[in-house]
């Protein structure tokens, strides 16, 4: 066997394994504790427990903030591939007069459903306690 054969391919796996660590790591990562105490600070919203059906089954949990003239219920899975599991949830139980992608925000860890398409106002707000 050739050695000089099994070095290249060696690096160039070892090479992938670093690139794909780095995607992984690159998406945020956020907490539903630290993200449910700052928007209960906030004036206006108001923090509760309770969630839907797809909401309750988040593996690293799920609240509702109520905003004045909307909400947002944010599901939170341990990363990426369970917050896209949330949101694929969302999209295969949704009714079919609802357009589901105005309102169905995922980011990193965590998947944002609004009741209605959310303002800018309500997108900083939220987005400004995703931590």
């Amino acid at each position: 066997m050739d050695r000089r054969r099994l070095v290249p391919g060696g690096a160039l796996a070892g090479a992938l394994v670093v690139v794909i660590a780095g995607c992984a790591a690159g998406a945020p990562h956020y907490s539903l504790d630290e993200t449910r105490a700052c928007l209960a600070e906030r004036p206006g919203v108001r923090v509760v427990e309770s969630v839907d059906f797809v909401a309750s089954t988040a593996p690293a949990g799920a609240f509702t903030a109520r905003l004045v003239d909307n909400q947002v219920t944010i599901s939170f899975g341990n990363d990426a591939d369970e917050a896209e599991r949330i949101a694929q949830a969302y999209r295969r139980f949704r009714g079919r007069n609802i357009g589901i992608d105005d309102v169905l925000r995922p980011d990193g860890n965590a998947v944002l459903l609004w009741k209605a398409h959310p303002e800018n106002d309500e997108l900083a707000i939220v987005n400004d306690c995703l931590t």
